[in-house]
């Protein structure tokens, strides 16, 4: 199973987000649910990268099954409108995939 944990702080903005663990829907480079969830946050990533134009803390295991991205502290009203943004639409996409497939996916907040 996929564990989602959302970290919220500064006025309920996402702040940080943490994926664990493995689908396991499907055979290994099969499985959708992964794939899925790997194109949300990856994608989500990079336009935090591109379009908020910052350098978030990203922390990942070499064999796959563990992603953490965090937003930094020093971020401008406007980079952390966009950065806002873009995480609540990954978190609603994440919602989604968990609506369908919660077998598994499961989300948390803190």
């Amino acid at each position: 199973m996929i564990k989602v944990t959302i970290y919220r702080k500064q006025f309920k903005h996402i702040t940080a987000f943490e994926l664990s663990g493995h689908a396991e829907s499907g055979p290994h480079g099969h499985d959708l649910v992964c794939a899925a969830v790997s194109a949300v946050a990856f994608g989500m990533t990079n336009a935090i990268i591109n379009l908020a134009e910052i350098e978030p803390i990203i922390d990942q295991s070499d064999n796959g099954g563990y992603l953490k991205v965090e937003l930094p502290e020093s971020l401008t009203k406007s980079q952390l409108e966009k950065a806002s943004l873009l995480l609540e639409g990954m978190l609603i996409s994440l919602q989604t995939i968990a609506r369908d497939y919660g077998q598994y996916i499961s989300i948390s907040e803190k």
